[in-house]
């Protein structure tokens, strides 16, 4: 496994299964910056969001890198005002305008908003058939939703992006063995827990074990269990580091030990009382 390394989805396309996150990355220059950044040392995946605010920068840099266009995978969503079929079209075309590109690797719903899911992914659907997407799927999807989804979707989502890391893994086990037996590609948001668990003296203990950092354990512990995952910073050095983690492999013990480390975290939202 080398940081190019790529998950294929359900639909055939290739989704590089570490990402560069820019949630509430500062705009214009300072993201245009780390994107950059992060494409000069070998990333090829980033993850922004209509609610962002900053997938203008985004595209700044994916345009502007030395890699060409093709190598790389943009993924945006749709914000929960933009719900609907004749919205999530216009968004969808907001969005690319935005990001100055023909298309995106993916576009995802960004939260499972009630009363309007199908006719939303109705729309996703036309996204991808018309090419403006070359993948499609869901943030934020619980079981309920991704069954919901899965009864009444011509094409299945291809990822469901969800906050996951092993403070919350068993507690949320039963959507990625959903996700798992539809084929469908967990990615793991928020994975370093916001900071808030990377001083746990286990974490750390098992950090130190391994001559890495506690934030580089949980990344590679969510690689290891096939996730694509999307650590976020606007800092270069720490951006180098987070992809510093295809030099070593948690054993078995260890990766057994970290998903017992479940506590029903959240850091942000938490969809799974939405009806």
């Amino acid at each position: 496994m080398s940081i190019d390394s790529k998950a294929v989805l359900n639909n055939g396309a290739q989704m590089p299964l570490l990402g560069l996150g820019v949630f509430r990355a500062p705009v214009a220059e300072t993201t245009k910056n780390i994107c950059s950044h992060a494409l000069s040392v070998g990333y090829r995946h980033i993850d922004t969001a209509r609610i962002y605010g900053n997938e203008r920068a985004v595209g700044d840099a994916v345009r502007e890198a030395a890699c060409p266009r093709s190598d790389i995978f943009v993924t945006t969503k749709l914000w929960n005002t933009d719900h609907g079929h004749k919205e999530t079209l216009a968004a969808a075309h907001g969005s690319l305008e935005a990001l100055g590109l023909d298309y995106v690797d993916l576009y995802l719903v960004h939260w499972p908003v009630e009363g309007k899911r199908l006719d939303t992914w109705k729309a996703m659907e036309e996204l991808l058939s018309e090419g403006l997407a070359r993948a499609s799927g869901v943030s934020n999807y619980m079981v309920h939703h991704l069954e919901e989804l899965l009864e009444h979707a011509d094409v299945p989502p291809a990822v469901n992006q969800i906050e996951l890391h092993p403070y919350n893994y068993e507690t949320r086990r039963n959507v990625v063995d959903l996700c798992r037996k539809n084929e469908i590609l967990t990615e793991a948001y928020s994975p370093l827990t916001r900071g808030r668990k990377l001083t746990d003296p286990r974490l750390v203990q098992l950090a130190e074990s391994y001559g890495k950092t506690p934030a580089q354990i949980l990344i590679r512990w969510a690689l290891e269990h096939g996730f694509a995952v999307i650590p976020k910073s606007s800092q270069s050095q720490r951006v180098e580091e987070n992809a510093d983690v295809f030099d070593f492999t948690l054993s078995d013990a260890d990766m057994n030990w970290l998903d017992d480390f479940d506590e029903d975290l959240v850091t942000s939202w938490d969809p799974t009382n939405v009806p």
